[in-house]
């Protein structure tokens, strides 16, 4: 019950902030920009609002920069430490390990979206990684035309035509939206078997080990990337915003997969960049 109490209070919070923010949002509705000259110039301004979409951005910037805080404290000195002293290897077996686990996840999701052929091809994936590949240490599907895609509820109600609603970026997970976090903490963890044997048992340790060795995982494979990307950039801010959306907008259109880096929301796994894609 202890990992329950644990989501639920996570829970809690979240909608707390989205109460919060939606209390002030008449404070920050008065620095949005409205042109009335002409039709033209209010359809540009009604699309320039829509595509930043960021009513609380003052307080989103304030979580965003205590998030670079915790960040610069604990994560940037752990990842150069699993970075310099574990085998790249090593590395890649833990990113395996840990993506095959999440792979129930994506099975349901797929289902949830009508979409049964690439289910089937996701638990093919899973049953030869599991058994071939070592528990998924090894990511032997790949080998066999089966690159590891990543479903997730959010993208489940993408696809069902619900919008992303406004810009969120919540503490230590990062940049979000009401309905991806609702997805994230609300819904997706019921398809995490692992996840649900770990809290139905009481496995508080185990529980913690595995989202600091997922966070550390993750954040260590993309560091040197972000910091190019926070040296280049004018406004690192709405760098990352811009990047979250659009991957965001190609994972729930199942498009290519587009080469973003990993922004570090511990949830949605990004990529690789196209620094010119953020302002």
């Amino acid at each position: 019950m202890g990992n329950l109490n644990v989501r639920i209070v996570s829970l809690s919070l979240l909608f707390l902030f989205v109460l919060i923010f939606s209390s002030i949002d008449k404070v920050w509705a008065n620095e949005r920009v409205v042109f009335h000259d002409t039709n033209n110039s209010t359809q540009i301004a009604d699309a320039l609002e829509e595509d930043i979409n960021d009513p609380f951005e003052v307080v989103n910037r304030f979580i965003f920069e205590f998030n670079e805080f915790i960040q610069a404290l604990l994560l940037r000195p752990v990842a150069a430490l699993y970075n310099e002293n574990l085998p790249l290897v090593f590395r890649s077996g833990v990113s395996n390990f840990l993506n095959n686990l999440s792979a129930p996840i994506t099975v349901a999701n797929q289902i949830l979206q009508g979409d049964p052929n690439s289910a089937m091809r996701s638990v093919g994936r899973f049953l030869v990684n599991s058994t071939v590949g070592i528990g998924g240490i090894m990511d032997v599907a790949i080998d066999y035309g089966a690159p590891n895609r990543s479903e997730d509820f959010g993208q489940t109600l993408g696809r069902w035509g619900l919008g992303e609603g406004f810009y969120l970026v919540l503490p230590i997970f990062g940049p979000s939206n009401p309905r991806d976090a609702v997805g994230k903490f609300l819904i997706d963890s019921y398809f995490d078997p692992v996840g649900n044997w770990i809290s139905n048992t009481d496995q508080t340790r185990l529980y913690w080990s595995r989202k600091a060795v997922d966070g550390v995982s993750e954040y260590s494979g993309v560091v040197d990337e972000l910091d190019q990307v926070r040296k280049t950039s004018v406004d690192y801010y709405a760098v990352i915003r811009s990047l979250y959306r659009q991957k965001r907008k190609s994972e729930i259109s199942n498009g290519d997969l587009i080469d973003f880096p990993v922004i570090p929301d511990f949830g949605h796994k990004l990529d690789s960049i196209d620094v010119s894609a953020g302002q």
